[in-house]
This record gives C-alpha cells, structure tokens and sequence, in this order.
C-alpha cells in the first residue's frame, strides 16, 4: 500500500504530458498488478508448495518458451531499445518474470533432489553454470542485463545455503567477472553504465544525466522532503519517475525518513522471509523461500542503489513501489508461495 502510494504521485508526470498514457499506466498498474496479483497472492497461498516441486521441470521449459515469444513480431515489441515484453491488447506482458520464478522453482526441485551430492561439480557446480547458460542466453539476447543478474544472484544463494563448497563459489565467482567483462565489450551500453557509475559527471547531458537528476531529486528532499505529490524533478527532469527513477521521487517528496521507512519495510520482509526459509519443514521450501526472497530484494536494492549512484544503473523496478504491473503481479504470486510454506513450517 505504500508503494502504490507513492506509485500514484509519480505517475502524475506521465499525466502531464499525455492523459491518455497515464490512463494506461495506471490501469495496467491497478488492473495488472494489484488486482490480478491480488488474485494470483490468493491462488498461490492456498496451493500445497510442493505442487510445484513435482511439476518444476516442465514449468521452467514453459517460462523458457514464454520469453521466447517476445522474439515473435507483431507478438512482442520494443521499448528503450530492449524487446521484454508481449502485447496483449489492453496490457502488456514481461515473461522474464515468470522465468524468475521458474528458474527458482527448477534449481529449488534439483538441489533438494541431489541432497549432500551437491557438493561434487557433477550435481551442483557443473548443473547451475548450464541452468544459468540457458537463461541467461534468452534475457541477454532482449536484452535485459538486470534480470540476468538478480536470477544468477538468487541461484548463487541458494546453491551457498545448499552447501556448496567455497571453491565452487570461486569459480562462480571467476566466471562471473569474466562474463561480465565479455558483456562490456559487447555491449557498450554496458559500458556506458560502468563508466558513469566510476564517474557520474563525466557526461553530464547523456549517460550521466539521470544520474545527476537523480541524485539532484534524492537530496532536494532533505529530511521530510518537499511533501506529497510536490516533487519538481519528476516534471520533464527525471526519466522514467514512475518506473526507474521512483525512489528518486519517493525521496524528494518524502524525504530521508520516508526513504528509511521503506528500506525498514524492506529490511523487515528480508527477515521475516529467511526466518521462514529456517523453519521450512522441507528443503525444497528452505530453497524456494531464500530464492524468492533474494530475487524481490536484490532487485528492490539494485534499483535504490542506482538511485544513489552507489551501483550502476539496471533499468529493474523497485518491487511494490514503481511501475510494472507484470513485477507487482509476480512479487505477490511468489509472497503466495512463501505465505503457503509458511503454514507448514516447524513451530
């Protein structure tokens, strides 16, 4: 409720500049996200999570397919220079999301499977670089750099709580930057973004701006910021203030205090969901607690993070809070999922 609180403020630059778009925004937001995840919180906290551990392989070859849709033309469309998403008439649709948690459910199913072998490279190191392969090959050919690398993040945590030895960890590691660095000389997006993350003033009328616009925003609102609704930055300044640069806006309306209200909101969901993830009667939903949780917060973080020039920009979301009713749908179908391991976990 806070985050759509906020949502709605910084939506209102879109309304200033085209009625009929802030129209769309918002009922993809509303009718998508709150409404549609409502109902998916709902389905997903009454299933038995282990449902999803029997049919875990032939869901992640179905999200796997659903991301390749977006290649389809006429089917999936572009925007930014990325292509992420599928047109479905009234709204639109980013598969990538579903792929997130497929991707979770499948390593979840696989390091329960394999148990203490999971320490040869055999059933744990060797099996994660391919399942990473395949996923990461798909988002990167749209591309969307960001969501490859909250996915890595969460299956590397859940492949460390499963009991990965250390030297795995460091090949993951190894490889990690050297894929990193492939990607840069490919990309030179990529680049640009490692570059204005070094130096956020090298170029103060391109790369850098929405850095500089950002910053600028986050500290025009000092300690209780300008008030509700009264942010200037998201006026023809800030790009994207409904999505990307949301907690730029938060910030400037709201303050410092209200930027620390919601990392506390975000720091007490990190707990709360580990604390479950400890008490899971079963491994399979130890690992699909911690993965789902690292995935809404490693992408909340990364978003707030490249708002205050401490990471490089990602373009993802800021979960419960900016624009994207396909994220908001996901982040509570996947808190139905951990509600529902919730209910059998040890007391």
């Amino acid at each position: 409720m806070f985050g759509l609180f906020v949502f709605v403020s910084a939506a209102l630059s879109v309304l200033a500049e085209d009625s009929s778009l802030f129209y769309r925004t918002l009922f993809n937001q509303l009718v998508l996200g709150l409404v549609g995840g409502g109902i998916a919180f709902y389905l997903s906290s009454r299933i038995e999570y282990k449902i999803w551990k029997r049919y875990a392989l032939g869901f992640f070859i179905v999200s796997l397919l659903a991301t390749l849709l977006v290649f389809i033309p006429g089917l999936g469309f572009e925007h930014g220079g990325a292509r992420r998403w599928l047109n479905l008439g009234p709204i639109s649709f980013q598969p990538a999301e579903l792929l997130k948690l497929g991707f979770v459910i499948y390593w979840a199913a696989w390091l329960s499977w394999v148990k203490t072998k999971v320490t040869s490279m055999k059933w744990g190191l060797l099996p994660f670089i391919v399942l990473s392969a395949i996923t990461a090959g798909i988002l990167l050919l749209q591309p969307d750099t960001g969501t490859v690398l909250v996915i890595l993040l969460a299956g590397g945590i859940m492949f460390f709580v499963a009991g990965a030895k250390w030297r795995d960890i460091a090949i993951l590691l190894v490889l990690g930057l050297v894929g990193f660095g492939a990607l840069i000389a490919v990309r030179p997006y990529v680049l640009d973004r490692v570059t204005t993350f070094l130096d956020p003033t090298h170029d103060p009328l391109g790369s850098s701006y929405q850095i500089q616009q950002s910053l600028i925003a986050v500290g025009s609102g000092k300690i209780v910021g300008r008030g509700y609704g009264q942010s200037v930055q998201k006026f023809n300044y800030l790009p994207e203030p409904a999505g990307d640069s949301v907690f730029a806006v938060m910030s400037e309306e709201l303050g410092f205090i209200g930027a620390i209200v919601l990392l506390l909101l975000i720091l007490g969901f990190v707990l709360r969901g580990y604390r479950i993830a400890q008490s899971s009667r079963t491994m399979f939903g130890t690992y699909v607690v911690v993965g789902l949780v690292t995935l809404i917060v490693s992408q909340s973080f990364l978003n707030i993070g490249s708002a205050l020039g401490v990471l490089p920009l990602t373009g993802l979301p800021l979960i419960f809070v900016s624009q994207g009713g396909t994220a908001l749908l996901f982040a509570l179908f996947e808190v139905g999922i951990i509600v529902n391991i919730s209910k059998y976990r040890k007391l």
